[in-house]
């Protein structure tokens, strides 16, 4: 997909870790490309330490993101969006949002941003934003036990 499409692509997940062995391949691709690691998946995608990476958060996804020529969405607290020349720290968010399927949600707002119309470097810090407002919103009423599923009940109401 990478040599191929010329449209944006979003990677996450198992896709970043497929990814392992031909990142160079970003280098050549013929689309935008928007990764969007949580600390363990950049450092298994880079070899960088995630003590490190959590302590650099910054410099490590400016980096990345100027070699590979991608838009680099660093999950985790005060999410950095790059795509090596600008930079955005999201802060909404909170810590029930580390649940199994919060990523996916993350990934639906930016496809759906870049769906309509929006440019990638755009959709992924609308998408942060929207994603951490939703899940702010989603905090108040479920606490550290909310799911992937109550995040999605708020994007509406995170829009406003």
């Amino acid at each position: 997909m990478l040599e191929k499409s010329t449209k944006p692509l979003v990677i996450d997940a198992d896709g970043l870790n497929m990814l392992l062995s031909i990142k160079a391949r970003l280098k050549t691709k013929k689309c935008q490309v928007v990764l969007t690691p949580h600390p363990g998946e950049f450092s298994r995608l880079t070899g960088l330490d995630v003590e490190y990476i959590n302590k650099n958060r910054v410099d490590v996804a400016v980096n990345f993101a100027k070699e590979y020529g991608c838009i680099l969405l660093l999950k985790g607290a005060s999410t950095v969006v790059t795509d090596g020349d600008r930079v955005y720290i999201n802060t909404t968010g909170n810590p029930g949002m580390a649940t199994g399927g919060s990523g996916d949600v993350l990934t639906g707002i930016i496809l759906s941003l870049i769906g309509q119309g929006y440019a990638p470097y755009d959709a992924a810090l609308l998408g942060a934003y929207i994603h951490g407002c939703a899940g702010d919103l989603a905090y108040k009423k479920y606490g550290n036990g909310l799911v992937a599923s109550d995040i999605i009940e708020y994007i509406g109401q995170a829009m406003l």
